[in-house]
């Protein structure tokens, strides 16, 4: 009785940790395969800056979008939010002569009234999440194309393109800073109060957290206003970092975003979050990507790897969320069973293919000869 007692509480508490223990387990993987491959490159202090700058990115969004997907909603539009929100403060500074310390908070606030117009339109019209914003991520980038009409703004002040690229001396850069900071409270935000308990609530199940007084419709929309303004914080740290904005940036931040916040096992299916899952699904997607670069593997073949990542990803969670498949255990028992088993070489088939990816472009990358 006692060893039966003892393997339910090792099961119980290593649980809990699977969100952090797949993308943990994938970044292993790439170090040690890159420490392999091309360590003087992969390693350097000037790389390893490039891999924290395009995380940093992505922080402030992947932090909103853990509230979004967990209570069961997503929001497509956040690339266009980012977008619209940096073409107007860059408008604002350009051609209008605002202070740049007060152009920033208005696309913050701008990008909020952006997604509160989204939340409104899910909540108050019925709108499904993914219908919503996908439409609502074509009229932001239409109205971002009208306003700049083709320009590319650019030469920002100082302050902006320290936002976006800065670095504090003798420690990271500023916008590591910014990012990690978001993500810190986003954590507190889940864990310590009360909209944290209520958006797991809603995405366990919304019709009990709605009969249990909870405001759903409500707590849906604070999500998608915090969303906003992560995505139009992430459009002024990208209008920093480049020192440019135009109407067609930030064409993937939804997928990107997405896929780290879904990597690092937060579910699709809404009620459970993972706040440290996604900050190491972004950083994940950042090495990765820098990794295929290094290797001097073309773009496509990138969106390649990404995509099996991520499908491979998602499937090993959703497998492992269905813990009544073997009666008791949870995922530690059904992964001996023979279906787990074939789970698991599926999921070692993938991570060759992409290892033998991998090793393809990094030979044929020795071997080719630079043209020009």
């Amino acid at each position: 009785m006692s060893d039966a007692t003892y393997t339910k509480t090792t099961v119980e508490r290593l649980e809990p940790y699977i969100a952090i223990i797949g993308p943990l387990v994938m970044i292993l993987a790439i170090l040690i395969f890159m420490g392999i491959a091309e360590p003087a490159r992969y390693f350097r202090l000037t790389n390893i800056n490039l891999i924290l700058l395009d995380a940093a990115l992505y922080m402030p969004m992947a932090m909103a979008m853990t509230f979004v997907i967990t209570q069961r909603g997503i929001d497509l539009s956040i690339g266009s939010i980012a977008a619209l929100s940096a073409i107007i403060m860059a408008f604002l500074i350009k051609q209008y002569g605002f202070s740049v310390y007060v152009a920033v908070p208005i696309a913050i606030m701008i990008g909020a009234v952006l997604g509160l117009i989204n939340g409104l339109i899910i909540t108050r019209f019925n709108v499904p999440d993914l219908i919503g914003t996908l439409a609502m991520d074509l009229v932001y980038r239409g109205f971002a194309l009208v306003l700049a009409k083709g320009l590319v703004l650019a030469r920002f002040p100082d302050f902006l393109t320290e936002i976006g690229r800065g670095q504090i001396p003798g420690f990271v850069p500023i916008p590591v800073v910014i990012g990690i900071a978001t993500m810190i409270g986003g954590f507190l935000l889940l864990r310590r109060t009360y909209f944290g308990r209520y958006t797991i609530a809603i995405g366990s199940n919304p019709e009990a957290a709605e009969l249990t007084g909870v405001a759903v419709a409500r707590h849906k929309v604070y999500a998608y206003v915090l969303c906003g303004a992560a995505a139009a914080l992430a459009g002024v740290m990208l209008t920093g970092k480049l020192n440019a904005i135009q109407a067609t940036s930030a064409p993937y931040f939804n997928l990107h975003v997405i896929a780290a916040v879904v990597v690092g096992g937060t579910s699709l299916f809404g009620g459970r979050a993972a706040m440290l899952g996604s900050f190491c699904g972004v950083l994940l997607l950042s090495m990765m990507i820098n990794a295929l670069v290094t290797l001097r593997i073309e773009f496509f073949w990138q969106s390649v790897a990404s995509g099996v990542v991520i499908v491979s990803s998602v499937a090993l969670y959703t497998w492992m969320q269905k813990k009544d498949r073997d009666g008791a255990g949870g995922w530690m028992a059904a992964l001996a069973t023979p279906e787990g088993q074939k789970t698991l070489r599926f999921c070692a088939l993938l991570i060759g293919l992409l290892i033998a990816l991998l090793a393809i472009g990094g030979l044929t990358a020795g071997s080719a000869n630079p043209s020009g």
